[in-house]
């Protein structure tokens, strides 16, 4: 490799060198261990596609075309994958640039025709939301009937739920705080009155002291994702519902906010988004479920509708 001097002062270093420093950089600036971890699987096709003899100053716009070309043809990727993939790799080529180890350019998106999210019917929610019985069913049951009440009452990622404390929710004020989110901002977010009623009845199960892990193990500890995960997917399957991404309810809620003309401010400070972009991106995503019934909600046609009907009346 040619003898090149970056602005950090040091030979131009290889791919993967810079690929460490690169999570260095992000260990420094605090970033969430999802976060890191995100970038370390995301970034594995743009690694295996150059492999670590490639020279970063050949690094140029065209090698982003020939890696979009080359997910299409030797993966099985689709176009709102490739876009997940080329987010991950543009934080890393910018980080490239400003270290003066790579040149200047931008690197753009692809038009992606996104579905709308899959999310749980009423139907699924009545029977997912069924109240156990306390004195037959096991703990763990009712504990994950108890987290899937919490993520349809407030629309939190698995991990932001996991990290509730007993002493973070106020039965008093009807809150709960979130201190561990995505976007490592700690907010404060309302405790409906039906929530409450079920994390009551939990906890008189459950117990604990206030340091303690709201949702946990038989054994009082906090439990892993997969753990979680593993206890939703059979307890859905137990109960006749295919369905069993913890995502999904995540998309329930935003969904049902929408449809119910919840304003997309309060989403966004609810979900935890750092900016309005994914939430209109929900909105986005569930247009076509807006045209339900669009003709009676919009003044024009309810207009034109009562004028039709006045001129009948004569």
């Amino acid at each position: 490799m040619s003898k090149i001097k970056s602005k950090i002062g040091e030979e131009c270093p290889t791919l993967e060198q810079a690929f460490e420093k690169f999570l260095r950089r992000c260990k420094i600036k605090n970033l969430s261990e999802g976060t890191i971890k995100a970038y370390q699987t995301n970034l594995q096709p743009f690694m295996k596609y150059l492999n670590d003899d490639f020279l970063l100053t050949d690094l140029c716009s065209d090698t982003i075309d020939d890696f979009i070309l080359w997910l299409r043809e030797n993966t099985t990727a689709n176009d709102t994958s490739i876009n997940s993939y080329l987010r991950h790799t543009r934080a890393f080529v910018y980080w490239m640039q400003e270290s003066g180890l790579v040149k200047d350019f931008k690197i753009h998106l692809i038009k992606a025709d996104e579905p709308i999210k899959e999310t749980y019917t009423d139907a699924e929610l009545e029977i997912l939301l069924k109240k156990p019985d306390f004195k037959k069913d096991s703990f763990g049951d009712i504990r994950t009937w108890a987290f899937i009440n919490f993520l349809c009452g407030t629309g939190q990622r698995l991990r932001t739920g996991l990290n509730v404390k007993i002493k973070d929710v106020d039965f008093q004020d009807f809150t709960i705080t979130l201190n561990k989110q995505k976007n490592r901002k700690g907010t404060i977010i309302p405790l409906s009155r039906s929530l409450a009623d079920c994390l009551i009845k939990y906890l008189d199960i459950r117990g604990g002291e206030p340091e303690d892990y709201l949702f946990c193990s038989e054994y009082g500890e906090q439990l892993t994702d997969k753990g979680m995960q593993t206890a939703i997917f059979r307890y859905n399957h137990r109960r006749g519902v295919d369905k069993t991404s913890i995502h999904i309810f995540r998309h329930t809620f935003a969904k049902t906010w929408v449809m119910n003309g919840g304003d997309i401010f309060r989403l966004q400070q609810i979900l935890g988004h750092s900016t309005l972009e994914m939430t209109r991106h929900y909105v986005a995503l569930f247009g076509q479920d807006l045209q339900k019934d669009y003709e009676q909600f919009n003044p024009l046609d309810r207009l034109t509708k009562n004028r039709i009907g006045t001129k009948k009346a004569y």
